[in-house]
């Protein structure tokens, strides 16, 4: 056999060896909850802010293979391989000697891919007080209004004066149905309307 066929039959058996291998791995990757998941890196390590973003960025050219990658995401740089944490810019220390003072970010910094919402232009998080001691504040208030209301009622003063009434409510007075009917007259276009309040058959038959 020649020495070429040789060598090119090892390199295959290796290559399917390993083929093997990874798929058998792959196949026996537990697939973790979204929320032990890591980002675009299996192994956590921890902030450094000495790390350049270059290093970050050559780390992760290495990532090749789908358990390296288990968002999906294209191997973004790892954000945990530097000070940028998935923490939104507001609860950043604004006194500390940032390179951009206004956004809190260091010089060559990775941005998270979730920068649209970590930034400091995007919506502030209300953390000034939980939502159980919101809800006990606003049924304070609800309790407080109402006995202020009951407290009122019970002390407020009555009227010093009744309503003003009058006969049957000034019903003829005012023309109602018992009241005196206007005259009619031929200049009158309202008596001609059959069936009017002031038809001429009325009248004739009243």
């Amino acid at each position: 056999m020649a020495p070429g066929l040789a060598l090119l039959q090892k390199q295959l058996a290796s290559r399917l060896a390993a083929q093997t291998l990874r798929q058998t791995a792959i196949t026996r990757t537990r697939i973790l909850p979204i929320a032990q998941r890591s980002y675009a890196s299996a192994k956590r390590r921890p902030a450094i802010d000495g790390q350049s973003g270059s290093y970050v960025e050559q780390a992760q050219e290495d990532l090749g293979t789908v358990t390296e990658d288990p968002n999906m995401n294209g191997n973004y740089p790892d954000p945990s391989l530097t000070s940028a944490l998935p923490i939104k810019r507001q609860f950043r220390d604004p006194y500390a000697d940032w390179w951009d003072k206004q956004e809190r970010r260091n010089y060559g910094e990775v941005l998270h891919e979730d920068n649209d919402i970590l930034g400091i232009f995007s919506p502030e998080e209300y953390t000034h007080v939980t939502p159980g001691w919101g809800a006990i504040q606003i049924s304070c208030f609800v309790v407080a209004f109402c006995s202020l209301c009951l407290v009122v009622r019970q002390y407020y003063p009555d009227r010093v004066s009744a309503p003003r009434t009058f006969p049957d409510g000034l019903e003829k007075e005012l023309g109602g149905p018992l009241g005196v009917r206007a005259a009619v007259t031929e200049f009158d276009d309202a008596s001609y309307v059959e069936g009017g309040s002031r038809s001429s058959k009325t009248d004739t038959a009243m």
